[in-house]
Parts: C-alpha cells; structure tokens; sequence
C-alpha cells in the first residue's frame, strides 16, 4: 500500500494536519485518498506542557490529555486516517514518485510526506541536507528547521509546527499543521481553493 499522504509525528501539528485531512473525506477530490500518521509522541514539547493561554481549551489542560483527546477524535470521527502507533522514524528515502518512510519496526511508502516532529535532537536520516538553524528560537538551543517556502520543503515533502521555523506556541503548531493540509487538499483539488466547514445551520 501507498499513502497519499504519510504524517509523520502526532503532536499539535502532526495531529490537526491528519484531523484535517481526515475531514475532507466527503468531498470528491479526498474520498478514495489513503491517509497515514505516525503518532510517535514520546519527544513532543506536549509531555511536559500546560495551557492557559489557548482559545477554546479548557483551564490548566495538559498536553498530555490533548494528545490523547486528539488521537481519541481520530479514531472516532475519522477511522479512515491510519494511526501508526509506537513507532519512530529513522530514515526517509527519496525516489521520483514515492518517498520510503522508515521506522524503528517497519517500512511505509507514501506520495507526500509532512514532518510535523520537535526541533529538538531532530535526527531523521535523509532529510540532513534540509535542515538548519532555526531562526526563530534562541541560538544557544541549537534548534533545527527544516528549509521550507511556505512549508514545502520540496515537492512531496511538507514541514509543520515547530520545525517549519514557527515559534514554539500551540496555536501556531496547530494553525501550521492545518494550513499544510488545506494546501495538500487544494493539489488534491487540481490546484481550486477549498476549505472544509461544518455548521450548526441547517439547509
């Protein structure tokens, strides 16, 4: 099997570009589209964090619970999205048309890739030419980025979060990895705008 679209990473990032994804599955240009994340979660900035400072979430949520929320909503919503669980990539291959994924347990194909991991102790094999110094986060971190226009990185490598050189806050991560997926969803579409609502209004 090949992925359309391969997420690699199940934090803010990682985690609203596959819900995203996820939610286009009735409209025409997403519905025979096979979706896959990678939810490692062990080295996301979420283990140790807190929120208060978030619209919409609730008082002193910790991003432990909203990894798990968000898996959970995946699940439910979305079980077309393939969560890969327990599982950490090593070394991502390039060729023509394919990217091969490689983890710790077992080898993924995919057509697009979105890297949406920490900057922290960044090291995927494969990608080490894309990588440099992050431009937003203090020197002395010695954070990485990954060279993105917009978060491409090239043509079938997307970068969200942290590492597509945002600052280190999860409304940005979350706002990243959803403008990745609308941008995916939009090639999807031959190149037309889309977007993907849902209302309370009834027709």
């Amino acid at each position: 099997m090949t992925y359309d679209v391969l997420i690699i990473g199940g934090g803010a990032a990682g985690l609203s570009c596959a819900i995203m994804l996820g939610s286009a599955i009735t409209q025409p240009y997403a519905k025979d589209k096979s979706i896959g994340i990678i939810t490692h979660q062990k080295t996301s900035s979420l283990q140790n964090a807190m929120f208060n400072n978030v619209l919409g979430l609730k008082e002193s949520i910790t991003g432990k619970e909203i990894m798990k929320a968000g898996t959970d909503q995946l699940s439910k919503l979305f079980p077309h999205v393939h969560q890969i669980e327990n599982e950490k990539v090593l070394n991502i291959i390039e060729s023509d048309d394919t990217i091969e994924v490689i983890t710790n347990k077992n080898s993924y194909t995919a057509k697009t890739i979105v890297v949406a991991v920490g900057p922290k102790n960044f090291s995927i094999k494969g990608v080490e030419k894309y990588t440099e110094l992050h431009a937003k986060l203090p020197p002395e971190k010695n954070r990485t980025q990954l060279k993105n226009d917009d978060h491409q990185v090239t043509k079938n490598i997307y970068v969200a979060g942290v590492l597509a050189g945002h600052r280190s806050q999860f409304a940005i991560a979350t706002g990243s990895g959803t403008s990745v997926a609308t941008d995916i969803m939009c090639l999807w579409n031959n190149g037309k705008p889309v977007k993907v609502h849902d209302s309370i209004i009834q027709p």
